[in-house]
């Protein structure tokens, strides 16, 4: 399997790239900063420099050409504006789509985050309000396409624990448990192996099931 990961040096990305690779799968980390390609190298992934907030989606489909799925786990990342919330999180989750559209891949995991439903506490201030409905809007802007194989994962906080092997995983409503970003790794990969979980929106927080057979019980 071949898979191209947006935002190929964020901290979830990376740790994905590591479980692929090992695991013998092709696997291309797309990232804006050239000094984060050695990062990506060393997972075992290859790494393409491409700035999703100024490129077009031809610029990105000649990337994506023979790949199995595409993955978008970008993200603007603490202390970006409000307006770079909209830019990477929103708007290059739909530049990832059109250039797989161009390039012939229809399976795309979407990295989302839990609570984008529910109405933003507004003692969060401007700048999470902003990030809430990029990730909604992105959601909302791939759900409706027929050109892809969707699934949408929403982690709960993530941490940088080591992780244990099992979560929670539903296409309802959690409790709001911390998830280790090595156990949301995990779960993305098998979803990858798991075409039955296309259409889906996956609620991800820490459990007690194992993660294979987590995302085996919620394949349709």
């Amino acid at each position: 399997m071949r898979t191209v990961i947006a935002g190929g040096h964020g901290k979830i990305a990376l740790r994905l790239a590591t479980l692929l690779a090992n695991q013998g799968h092709e696997v291309v980390g797309v990232v804006r900063n050239p000094d984060h390609r050695a990062d990506v190298e060393q997972t075992g992934a290859s790494a393409v420099v491409l700035d999703l907030e100024s490129a077009s989606a031809a610029d990105l489909a000649p990337v994506l050409k023979g790949a199995d799925a595409v993955v978008f786990a970008a993200g603007a990342g603490p202390g970006s504006t409000a307006a770079r919330k909209d830019t990477v999180d929103r708007a290059a989750a739909v530049l990832l789509a059109d250039a797989a559209a161009q390039a012939g891949v229809r399976r795309y995991v979407l990295v989302s985050a839990t609570g984008v439903d529910q109405p933003v506490d507004p003692a969060r201030g401007e700048v999470w309000a902003a990030y809430v409905a990029a990730k909604k809007a992105a959601e909302d802007a791939l759900r409706g396409r027929s050109d892809l194989d969707l699934t949408i994962v929403r982690p709960g906080t993530l941490t940088d624990d080591p992780g244990v092997g099992k979560v929670a995983l539903s296409t309802g409503p959690l409790d709001r448990v911390d998830v280790t970003r090595d156990d949301v790794a995990a779960v993305l990969a098998a979803v990858l192996e798991a075409p039955g979980t296309a259409g889906l929106t996956l609620e991800l927080m820490g459990g007690t099931d194992d993660i294979v057979g987590a995302v085996a019980a919620v394949q349709k």
